[in-house]
């Protein structure tokens, strides 16, 4: 007997939930645009962490 495993999944209510927490936040100047920068070069440098290794810089400037 196979069984099956459910991810859990977010439906579209709770998809609209957060996208108007980001719109929020964003509007209150709780998420800034350094912010964003901030966060995808460390997101950059823990996915591309063997680069950051080898000395390349992957801090995002504007």
């Amino acid at each position: 007997m196979a069984y099956r495993r459910y991810a859990p999944r977010i439906g579209i209510v709770g998809l609209i939930y957060v996208i108007i927490g980001i719109f929020v936040a964003w509007d209150r100047g709780y998420i800034t645009t350094s912010l964003i920068r901030w966060v995808v070069s460390a997101l950059l440098a823990i996915l591309l962490w063997f680069l950051v290794l080898l000395g390349v810089d992957l801090h995002i400037r504007a």
